[in-house]
């Protein structure tokens, strides 16, 4: 995810603690969507669809923060 920022990334993760608790909640939706996704773990299609919803709407505020963060 965004590769172009990977440095900032790693950076704002250990520095900012908002963008920190953005991107765990991320990854943590992504594993849980993957693991319904492959009957790991059992879902409907609706409970995958409305968690690809949110990790859709993380994506967009870590992009938010990263494109400021970039200018400042």
């Amino acid at each position: 995810m965004f590769p172009e920022y990977r440095d900032l990334i790693s950076r704002l993760k250990t520095e900012d603690a908002h963008f920190s608790r953005l991107f765990e909640r991320h990854n943590e939706l992504d594993h849980r969507i993957h693991n319904m996704a492959t009957n790991v773990t059992p879902a409907d299609s609706a409970t995958i669809d409305t968690l690809k919803k949110e990790k859709l709407l993380l994506k967009d505020q870590l992009y938010d923060v990263l494109r400021k963060a970039a200018a400042a």
